[in-house]
């Protein structure tokens, strides 16, 4: 493949879509490995390892259709990015831990493995798609295939990567991005004001838990690893914005503008409240429960 066509649309969309969890080819593994306590998300407790009471023989969610009335919004929220599809069918070559309970273990405890390096690769991805990773499209494509690569591990082999290392090394590329297309966005925002919303401290990891940012002129901030868990951030302006690791859990994006905004994941959306009027990137989706917002 030709280093032009390896970066064209086509191509960046081919790999969008085996970027997402694809229960209906899986074997429920989020189901079974994860462990989770009762909570806002999960109506119960469950041990890793130990499968979900509504997960059923032939792998598919019993609630899937009604999991936030049934109190599982927890579920609605997590992406594997793939990992399971290609776990249950690549990495253990169509074997179910029913099938071989004596892989069950491993195939388990790859997954936390397998989504991070599948989650680096959405990442990778996406960053193709900006104009500011032009000059950097050769170094991504190098680190996309190298990522890939490791995908395709045998389990063992899997379980021994030193996956902070492979973080780091694709989050220097992303940053170089990430501050190409802040620069060019933060340019075009208002400057900031004395006394209002805006002065609130802006960037990486801030505390904006509870925050009121309703309107503000937000283009170009680099909000990676945010805290804006029940924020307010309806009709604000977030084109251009570093998004990656935010916490959005009931944000308010009524209204909001992210088309630009960069690093967003669709489970970034799930997890926060929307309506018809929230600008989104055009590779995500609304997602189905953003009918209303809270304030």
């Amino acid at each position: 493949m030709s280093d032009i066509n390896r970066y064209d649309s086509t191509l960046t969309d081919q790999r969008r879509a085996v970027l997402q969890g694809d229960c209906e080819n899986c074997f429920g593994l989020c189901c079974v490995a994860l462990p989770f306590g009762a909570s806002s998300d999960f109506a119960v407790d469950k041990h890793a390892g130990q499968a979900c009471n509504h997960l059923q023989q032939n792998f598919r969610c019993g609630i899937h259709d009604r999991l936030r009335p049934q109190g599982f919004r927890g579920c609605t929220v997590y992406d594997c990015f793939g990992a399971g599809q290609k776990i249950s069918h690549l990495t253990f070559k169509g074997k179910s831990w029913r099938e071989a309970p004596d892989t069950a273990k491993l195939m388990f405890d790859v997954l936390p493995v397998m989504r991070q390096l599948q989650e680096l690769l959405w990442y990778i991805n996406e960053a193709l798609t900006y104009p500011a990773a032009r000059s950097l499209h050769e170094k991504l494509g190098d680190m996309y295939d190298q990522i890939e690569r490791l995908t395709l591990l045998r389990p063992e082999e899997v379980m021994k990567l030193d996956i902070i290392t492979h973080r780091m090394e694709v989050n220097e590329l992303l940053l170089q991005i990430s501050e190409g297309v802040r620069s060019a966005a933060a340019s075009k925002a208002a400057p900031q004001t004395k006394g209002g919303k805006r002065t609130k401290k802006i960037g990486r990891g801030a505390d904006l838990i509870g925050a009121n940012m309703k309107g503000a002129d937000l283009r170009g901030a680099n909000l990676r690893g945010a805290l804006l868990i029940a924020a307010n951030f309806a009709n604000a302006d977030l084109r251009g914005a570093d998004l990656i690791g935010a916490d959005f859990r009931d944000t308010d994006l009524g209204g909001a503008d992210l088309t630009d905004s960069i690093f967003l994941t669709q489970s970034q959306l799930n997890a926060a409240k929307g309506n018809h009027a929230t600008k989104l990137p055009p590779s995500l989706t609304r997602p189905a429960h953003w009918t209303t917002v809270a304030r």
